[in-house]
């Protein structure tokens, strides 16, 4: 025997409240409650019942393509065929509207931006929704309810035995198969409640007592007056209930999904569960109780045979009898033909508000979305009251048997939701992003959780999207969010995307104009660096690209000279404190000290002119054409510097200068790489292909790309040409090769071509519908963009960036809103912080 520990219901002991049938007729709904107790975490009803109760986790709405629908709707087949005959399932779904509520506790810590997007997500309506499975085991010799007898009117009407012994254990086995077998796949995870989640306590109302009052998790347990005449209220609830039972009621043809139209194309069908109209699909608060019967299969196709037999012999006197006749037919012959299981299906929906002028818009809500499964919705009135009370928990085996008809399994599962809310990841890094219906912010990881599940084996990224799509204002919250949780960033961008950024973070920002030109300094070693095989080796690579043509080699005497040049220049710094580490400071050390040295060991000119490598550095030095280049005495600290930015629109065609920008960031990150133990290196390409197109700087891109995971370190390409996306080589070979994450933003002005993009990114058709379906029915209230997130073709989502406003001013790209910034930033003693606060004040009261 099981061990079983009784387990009181507080809902029983403490709700003495009023249930009101006729206004003459009051009774108290602890008397009424067919629940009797909870033992070993199972509900045993007063009949005799005995349920197992769990909360699933389902897939995610808009994260499925058909033929996983169709796999998720075969493994619901399959789990439930384990089950005995006499077992009830009950799968309720409850869906809430809610409010976002903002995390304002140690807003001392969070950034500026951080509380603005608090501020700005506060209150959002959203929608939530909790799935649970009820399992019941009818009791033995249990009579079948109707609507005349209820327990409702009578409690414990029919004193049966609870079923217990060899019975009770046969089921247990059997429901743990169920349980096993709907898990697998991946799609559905049951979790077994207990005691108290169902019975609750004085501080939490158990999911019983949540069902009778309508109640969420978070409200606190209440006594309420439950009223089904003149109208049917639950408290200060206004409530109404429709009904599919009966086969009149139901479409002409179901299947484990449907066609969403907001999301589809002519090119593409974009799938959403069958029942999804019930469900997510549905604004307002509302219960879904999906309940199917499994009787004995041989007594039901005896009793349908005999029921064949009396339409036959009436089949003459009405034509409505011979239909009926040779759809029972069709019934028979498909349930022999495809061993099919019968089974008795009930369907209802509950839906309330607490505004009593909403009644109307609720059920055009609900009549509609029931009516998007082509069904024809019954309001239910008189039957109301006994369908709530047997969809409570644990009371299913007592629905009447009216209400119920007769179907298959795999057409009674296809009415089952499918489909959940989005959900945070459970990561500690990440980016506050939005789900695709309400807009309800979500926890979202790119990176680490996508490693740690096996989805990705590298965190390398790769960006597309067309001009105006977003990809800016989503870069720029990608690496803002990274950078607050201690990442390094090294940015290579060409049109000024990320000064606002760089401004904010405190960054430095690389940029040529006349008047103040590139600057860089190879040379300087900063406290706690070293002087490094590595680090000699990147300043003779520059001092060497800068000496000799692209295509012209140079020899080893020439390679050895210089590190013997630089040996002794940092030798000298190291004597001589006050000397200056610079280019300048070098060409001095190479005219005086390194010449005579080079005298001393005589050195023949044809292994080392050193005249010929003087004169042709001598634009470098003080007073030569680029003599700003190699002599920076700011922004010094490259090293321990988060946030750097090389921005290359002014010298993306000069050669000098990009050679030289392009050495010092590969220098650069493959320093922090190597060094910054522990921390996040993540260097980032912007429409930089002039400075990629380079040998040099494509053979950097492919070793990054292969090299960087091991170092917690991340590649990330963006880009806006599709030309580049399916022609470049290093693109395709270096770049998406080696990028597991890959991000799509808006590509409607690529439809015609998305063939070749789908090819070249290896990607699904399940990805080419979701990246086809972006920003297609956008609430145009709210101002966001979509994107699609693709993990190595494993796992696919859509989600949307909706910046707030201070966000949205400090990362916008477009010149006249960049010009207004600055504006006020300067109006503000430079404090960009207080320059956009004042301007999203000044245009909100403009908008006001």
């Amino acid at each position: 025997m099981i061990a079983m520990i009784t387990i009181g219901i507080i809902l029983l002991a403490s709700l003495m409240l009023q249930l009101k049938q006729p206004r003459s007729k009051e009774k108290q709904l602890a008397a009424l409650l067919p629940i009797s107790k909870i033992e070993g975490d199972c509900i045993i009803s007063k009949a005799g019942d005995i349920t197992f109760c769990f909360e699933l986790t389902l897939p995610e709405i808009f994260s499925l393509a058909t033929e996983e629908y169709e796999a998720l709707h075969h493994v619901w087949g399959r789990a439930i065929r384990v089950l005995p005959t006499g077992t009830v399932i009950h799968k309720q779904d409850w869906y809430l509207q809610d409010e976002y509520k903002a995390d304002f506790e140690g807003n001392d810590e969070k950034t500026f931006l951080g509380r603005s997007a608090e501020r700005f997500f506060h209150g959002r309506p959203i929608l939530t929704h909790k799935s649970y499975l009820f399992i019941t085991r009818k009791a033995t010799g249990r009579k079948p309810s109707n609507s005349a007898i209820s327990n409702l009117l009578r409690p414990a009407m029919f004193p049966a035995e609870v079923v217990k012994g060899q019975a009770l254990f046969e089921f247990q086995d059997r429901v743990g198969q169920f349980e096993r077998l709907l898990s697998e796949g991946g799609f559905i995870q049951p979790r077994r409640m207990n005691a108290a989640e169902l019975s609750g306590d004085s501080q939490k109302a158990g999911l019983l007592e949540r069902y009778c009052f309508l109640l969420s998790e978070t409200d606190a347990p209440v006594m309420e007056d439950i009223t089904f005449k003149p109208e049917w209220k639950i408290g200060d609830k206004y409530c109404q209930m429709y009904t599919l039972a009966d086969v009149e009621d139901l479409p002409g043809m179901c299947g484990p999904r449907i066609t969403y139209d907001k999301y589809s194309t002519d090119r593409t069908k974009f799938a959403i569960g069958f029942a999804a109209p019930c469900g997510l699909l549905l604004p307002c608060n509302h219960i879904y109780n999906q309940v199917l019967v499994l009787e004995d299969p041989q007594k039901t196709m005896k009793k349908l045979e005999t029921k064949r037999r009396r339409l036959q012999s009436l089949s003459a006197y009405s034509r409505e009898n011979a239909i009926s006749r040779d759809a029972t037919n069709d019934f028979l012959n498909e349930a022999i033909s495809q061993s099919r299981l019968p089974v008795r299906a009930h369907y209802n929906l509950i839906a309330w508000t607490a505004d009593r002028h909403q009644l109307k818009e609720l059920r055009n809500q609900a009549s509609s979305s029931l009516a998007q499964l082509d069904a024809n919705p019954r309001e239910e009135i008189k039957g109301a009251p006994q369908l709530y009370w047997s969809s409570l928990p644990g009371n299913s085996a007592d629905i009447p048997d009216n209400e119920l008809f007769d179907t298959f399994l795999e057409q009674a599962s296809c009415f089952f939701t499918q489909e959940t809310c989005y959900r945070d990841s459970p990561s500690p890094v990440g980016i506050r992003l939005v789900d695709r219906q309400t807009g309800a912010p979500v926890h979202f990881d790119l990176s680490d959780w996508g490693v740690k599940t096996g989805l990705l084996s590298n965190r390398n990224k790769f960006i597309v999207g067309a001009s105006g799509s977003g990809k800016s204002l989503l870069c720029n919250a990608l690496i803002k969010s990274y950078l607050e949780q201690g990442s390094h960033a090294v940015i290579i961008d060409v049109g000024n995307s990320y000064q606002g950024l760089c401004q904010l973070m405190g960054g430095y920002y690389f940029s040529y104009t006349e008047e103040n030109p590139i600057k860089f300094n190879p040379f300087f070693i900063s406290d706690g660096d070293v002087l490094d095989t590595e680090r000699r080796e990147s300043i003779k690579t520059l001092l060497i690209a800068l000496w000799k043509r692209e295509n012209e080699s140079y020899k080893q005497s020439e390679y050895v000279a210089l590190s013997n040049a630089l040996v002794g220049y940092f030798e000298k710094l190291a004597a001589e404190p006050s000397l200056f580490p610079c280019f300048n400071t070098f060409y001095e050390y190479l005219q005086g000290e390194f010449m005579d040295t080079l005298r001393r060991q005589n050195v023949k000119e044809k292994e080392f002119d050193v005249d010929n490598f003087l004169y042709v550095m001598q634009p470098y030095y003080k007073g030569g054409e680029f003599d700003f280049l190699l002599n920076a005495e700011e922004n010094l600290d490259l090293l321990k510097t988060p946030l750097i930015i090389f921005e290359l629109d002014n010298i993306k065609e000069h050669p000098v200068l990009l050679s030289v920008t392009t050495l010092i960031v590969m220098q650069l990150f493959i320093s922090k790489m190597r060094k910054l133990k522990g921390v996040r290196k993540i260097i980032v390409i912007e429409e930089a292909w002039k400075a990629i197109a380079t040998s040099g700087m494509a053979n950097f891109i492919k070793y990054l790309y292969k090299t960087v995971r091991k170092y917690f370190g991340e590649a990330w390409c963006v880009s806006q040409e599709i030309g580049d996306l399916i022609n470049s080589p290093i693109i395709r070979d270096a770049i998406i090769n080696n990028a597991d994450c890959k991000i799509l933003l808006d590509m409607k002005k690529f439809v015609n071509k998305f063939d070749a993009i789908q090819a070249a990114m290896g990607m699904s058709d399940k990805g080419k519908m979701m990246v086809l379906s972006l920003n297609r029915a956008n609430d145009s209230k709210r101002k966001y963009r979509e994107f699609y997130v693709d993990f190595s073709g494993q796992y696919m989502k859509v989600f949307g960036y909706e910046p707030s406003p201070y966000e949205y001013y400090c990362f916008t790209t477009e010149e006249r809103e960049k010009l207004l910034v600055q504006q006020y930033t300067a109006a503000h003693n430079g404090d960009m912080r207080l320059g956009i606060k004042a301007l999203v004040a000044d245009l909100e009261a403009q908008k006001n």
